[in-house]
Protein backbone atom coordinates (compact mmCIF):
# COMPACT_ATOMS: atom_id res chain seq x y z
CA UNK A 1 0.00 0.00 0.00
CA UNK A 2 1.76 3.11 -1.21
CA UNK A 3 1.48 5.94 1.22
CA UNK A 4 2.84 9.19 2.42
CA UNK A 5 2.75 7.70 5.90
CA UNK A 6 5.16 10.22 7.27
CA UNK A 7 2.55 12.90 6.72
CA UNK A 8 -0.25 10.69 8.04
CA UNK A 9 -1.87 10.05 4.65
CA UNK A 10 -2.55 6.65 3.09
CA UNK A 11 -3.69 5.61 -0.34
CA UNK A 12 -6.70 3.35 -0.17
CA UNK A 13 -6.59 -0.11 -1.82
CA UNK A 14 -10.05 0.06 -3.36
CA UNK A 15 -11.33 0.18 -6.93
CA UNK A 16 -11.52 2.57 -8.68
CA UNK A 17 -8.26 4.14 -7.62
CA UNK A 18 -9.66 7.64 -8.04
CA UNK A 19 -12.32 6.94 -5.40
CA UNK A 20 -12.09 9.85 -2.99
CA UNK A 21 -11.72 8.79 0.64
CA UNK A 22 -10.27 11.75 2.53
CA UNK A 23 -8.44 10.86 5.76
CA UNK A 24 -8.58 7.15 4.95
CA UNK A 25 -6.88 4.92 7.54
CA UNK A 26 -5.86 1.35 6.58
CA UNK A 27 -7.08 -1.77 8.36
CA UNK A 28 -5.42 -2.51 11.67
CA UNK A 29 -6.66 -6.10 11.76
CA UNK A 30 -5.82 -8.88 9.32
CA UNK A 31 -8.48 -10.86 7.49
CA UNK A 32 -7.95 -13.70 9.97
CA UNK A 33 -8.30 -11.36 12.96
CA UNK A 34 -11.65 -10.21 11.58
CA UNK A 35 -13.12 -13.50 10.37
CA UNK A 36 -12.21 -15.71 13.34
CA UNK A 37 -14.04 -13.60 15.99
CA UNK A 38 -17.01 -13.06 13.65
CA UNK A 39 -17.38 -16.73 12.76
CA UNK A 40 -16.68 -17.80 16.33
CA UNK A 41 -19.31 -15.47 17.77
CA UNK A 42 -21.81 -16.55 15.12
CA UNK A 43 -21.17 -20.22 15.89
CA UNK A 44 -21.63 -19.57 19.62
CA UNK A 45 -24.92 -17.75 18.99
CA UNK A 46 -26.28 -20.50 16.76
CA UNK A 47 -25.18 -23.17 19.24
CA UNK A 48 -26.94 -21.44 22.14
CA UNK A 49 -30.16 -21.01 20.17
CA UNK A 50 -30.02 -24.65 19.12
CA UNK A 51 -29.45 -25.87 22.68
CA UNK A 52 -32.13 -23.73 24.29
CA UNK A 53 -34.69 -24.52 21.59
CA UNK A 54 -34.09 -28.22 22.25
CA UNK A 55 -36.01 -27.89 25.50
CA UNK A 56 -39.21 -27.29 23.54
CA UNK A 57 -41.18 -29.62 21.30
CA UNK A 58 -40.24 -27.75 18.16
CA UNK A 59 -39.17 -29.66 15.07
CA UNK A 60 -35.54 -29.62 13.99
CA UNK A 61 -36.52 -27.47 11.02
CA UNK A 62 -38.07 -24.84 13.27
CA UNK A 63 -35.03 -24.92 15.53
CA UNK A 64 -32.75 -24.38 12.55
CA UNK A 65 -34.95 -21.51 11.43
CA UNK A 66 -34.64 -19.93 14.86
CA UNK A 67 -30.86 -20.16 14.55
CA UNK A 68 -30.95 -18.53 11.13
CA UNK A 69 -33.28 -15.72 12.14
CA UNK A 70 -31.25 -14.94 15.26
CA UNK A 71 -28.02 -14.88 13.25
CA UNK A 72 -29.37 -12.81 10.38
CA UNK A 73 -31.28 -10.45 12.68
CA UNK A 74 -28.23 -9.56 14.76
CA UNK A 75 -26.09 -9.32 11.62
CA UNK A 76 -28.55 -6.84 10.12
CA UNK A 77 -28.84 -4.75 13.26
CA UNK A 78 -25.23 -4.73 14.44
CA UNK A 79 -23.03 -5.03 11.35
CA UNK A 80 -25.25 -3.38 8.77
CA UNK A 81 -26.64 -0.93 11.28
CA UNK A 82 -23.13 0.25 12.11
CA UNK A 83 -22.34 0.73 8.43
CA UNK A 84 -25.54 2.61 7.67
CA UNK A 85 -25.08 5.09 10.50
CA UNK A 86 -21.27 5.42 10.50
CA UNK A 87 -20.35 7.36 7.35
CA UNK A 88 -16.74 7.88 8.42
CA UNK A 89 -15.88 4.29 9.37
CA UNK A 90 -12.91 4.29 6.98
CA UNK A 91 -11.35 7.13 8.98
CA UNK A 92 -11.21 5.17 12.25
CA UNK A 93 -7.73 5.58 13.73
CA UNK A 94 -8.19 2.85 16.31
CA UNK A 95 -8.99 -0.84 15.64
CA UNK A 96 -12.77 -0.59 16.06
CA UNK A 97 -13.92 -4.08 15.09
CA UNK A 98 -17.03 -3.07 13.15
CA UNK A 99 -15.11 -0.42 11.22
CA UNK A 100 -12.46 -3.02 10.42
CA UNK A 101 -15.13 -5.37 9.08
CA UNK A 102 -16.33 -2.80 6.58
CA UNK A 103 -12.85 -1.66 5.58
CA UNK A 104 -12.08 -5.29 4.80
CA UNK A 105 -15.38 -6.02 3.07
CA UNK A 106 -14.96 -2.93 0.88
CA UNK A 107 -12.14 -4.80 -0.87
CA UNK A 108 -14.90 -6.89 -2.41
CA UNK A 109 -17.28 -3.98 -3.00
CA UNK A 110 -15.85 -0.47 -2.79
CA UNK A 111 -19.34 1.04 -2.90
CA UNK A 112 -19.36 0.56 0.86
CA UNK A 113 -16.25 2.64 1.46
CA UNK A 114 -17.51 5.16 -1.09
CA UNK A 115 -20.89 5.44 0.68
CA UNK A 116 -22.93 4.71 -2.44
CA UNK A 117 -26.40 6.16 -1.84
CA UNK A 118 -28.20 3.02 -2.98
CA UNK A 119 -26.11 0.77 -0.75
CA UNK A 120 -26.56 3.00 2.29
CA UNK A 121 -30.32 3.09 1.72
CA UNK A 122 -30.67 -0.68 1.34
CA UNK A 123 -28.47 -1.40 4.35
CA UNK A 124 -30.26 1.19 6.46
CA UNK A 125 -33.69 -0.27 5.69
CA UNK A 126 -32.35 -3.76 6.31
CA UNK A 127 -30.91 -2.79 9.69
CA UNK A 128 -33.94 -0.85 10.91
CA UNK A 129 -36.76 -3.04 9.59
CA UNK A 130 -35.53 -6.50 8.68
CA UNK A 131 -33.21 -6.84 11.67
CA UNK A 132 -35.90 -6.47 14.36
CA UNK A 133 -38.37 -8.43 12.21
CA UNK A 134 -35.90 -11.32 12.06
CA UNK A 135 -35.64 -11.40 15.85
CA UNK A 136 -39.42 -11.25 16.05
CA UNK A 137 -39.45 -14.33 13.82
CA UNK A 138 -37.35 -16.16 16.43
CA UNK A 139 -39.96 -15.34 19.05
CA UNK A 140 -42.85 -16.21 16.73
CA UNK A 141 -41.42 -19.65 15.95
CA UNK A 142 -40.55 -20.38 19.58
CA UNK A 143 -44.05 -19.48 20.78
CA UNK A 144 -45.87 -20.88 17.73
CA UNK A 145 -47.53 -17.60 16.89
CA UNK A 146 -50.09 -17.78 14.06
CA UNK A 147 -48.32 -15.00 12.16
CA UNK A 148 -45.00 -16.85 12.09
CA UNK A 149 -45.10 -17.97 8.45
CA UNK A 150 -46.48 -14.68 7.16
CA UNK A 151 -43.73 -12.81 9.01
CA UNK A 152 -41.00 -15.10 7.70
CA UNK A 153 -42.34 -14.82 4.17
CA UNK A 154 -42.42 -11.02 4.36
CA UNK A 155 -38.89 -10.72 5.74
CA UNK A 156 -37.58 -13.14 3.11
CA UNK A 157 -39.13 -11.05 0.36
CA UNK A 158 -37.42 -7.99 1.82
CA UNK A 159 -34.06 -9.76 1.92
CA UNK A 160 -34.42 -11.06 -1.63
CA UNK A 161 -35.46 -7.63 -2.87
CA UNK A 162 -32.44 -6.08 -1.17
CA UNK A 163 -30.13 -8.62 -2.79
CA UNK A 164 -31.65 -7.98 -6.21
CA UNK A 165 -31.07 -4.24 -5.82
CA UNK A 166 -27.54 -4.93 -4.58
CA UNK A 167 -26.49 -7.12 -7.49
CA UNK A 168 -28.43 -5.37 -10.26
CA UNK A 169 -27.11 -1.90 -9.40
CA UNK A 170 -23.56 -3.28 -9.37
CA UNK A 171 -24.13 -4.83 -12.79
CA UNK A 172 -25.59 -1.64 -14.24
CA UNK A 173 -22.64 0.35 -12.90
CA UNK A 174 -20.06 -1.93 -14.50
CA UNK A 175 -19.57 -4.54 -11.77
CA UNK A 176 -16.02 -3.39 -11.14
CA UNK A 177 -15.79 -2.70 -7.43
CA UNK A 178 -13.53 -5.51 -6.19
CA UNK A 179 -9.77 -5.22 -5.76
CA UNK A 180 -9.20 -8.75 -7.11
CA UNK A 181 -11.09 -11.86 -8.28
CA UNK A 182 -10.48 -13.40 -4.85
CA UNK A 183 -12.32 -10.62 -3.03
CA UNK A 184 -15.00 -10.55 -5.71
CA UNK A 185 -15.89 -14.21 -5.23
CA UNK A 186 -15.19 -14.46 -1.51
CA UNK A 187 -16.90 -11.25 -0.37
CA UNK A 188 -19.18 -9.90 -3.07
CA UNK A 189 -20.55 -13.27 -4.18
CA UNK A 190 -19.76 -15.70 -1.36
CA UNK A 191 -20.66 -13.55 1.63
CA UNK A 192 -24.00 -12.59 0.09
CA UNK A 193 -25.05 -15.93 -1.36
CA UNK A 194 -26.57 -17.08 1.95
CA UNK A 195 -29.02 -14.17 1.83
CA UNK A 196 -30.21 -15.33 -1.58
CA UNK A 197 -30.41 -19.10 -1.16
CA UNK A 198 -31.70 -19.37 2.42
CA UNK A 199 -34.44 -16.68 2.21
CA UNK A 200 -35.59 -18.20 -1.08
CA UNK A 201 -35.96 -21.64 0.53
CA UNK A 202 -37.69 -20.20 3.61
CA UNK A 203 -40.04 -18.13 1.44
CA UNK A 204 -41.07 -21.22 -0.53
CA UNK A 205 -41.63 -23.20 2.66
CA UNK A 206 -43.60 -20.39 4.29
CA UNK A 207 -45.76 -19.94 1.20
CA UNK A 208 -46.60 -23.65 1.20
CA UNK A 209 -47.49 -23.51 4.90
CA UNK A 210 -49.71 -20.46 4.38
CA UNK A 211 -51.56 -21.93 1.41
CA UNK A 212 -51.97 -25.27 3.20
CA UNK A 213 -53.51 -23.49 6.18
CA UNK A 214 -56.00 -21.74 3.90
CA UNK A 215 -57.19 -24.93 2.22
CA UNK A 216 -59.50 -26.13 5.05
CA UNK A 217 -61.03 -22.65 5.22
CA UNK A 218 -61.77 -22.74 1.50
CA UNK A 219 -63.34 -26.18 1.79
CA UNK A 220 -65.58 -25.01 4.63
CA UNK A 221 -66.82 -22.07 2.53
CA UNK A 222 -67.66 -24.29 -0.45
CA UNK A 223 -69.85 -26.64 1.60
Amino acid sequence: MAAAEGRGHWEHPYVPKDLKLPDYVPCFLSQKDILVPYLGTSFLLVSLIWLFSGRSKLSKTDRLLMCWWAFTGLTHMILEGYFAFSPDFYKEKTPHFLAEVWKEYSKGDSRYAGRDAGIVTVEGITAVLEGPASLLAVYAIATRKPYSYILQFAVCLGQLYGCLIYFITAFLEGDNFATSPYYYWAYYVGANSSWVVIPLLIAIRSWKKITAALQPEKKMKTR
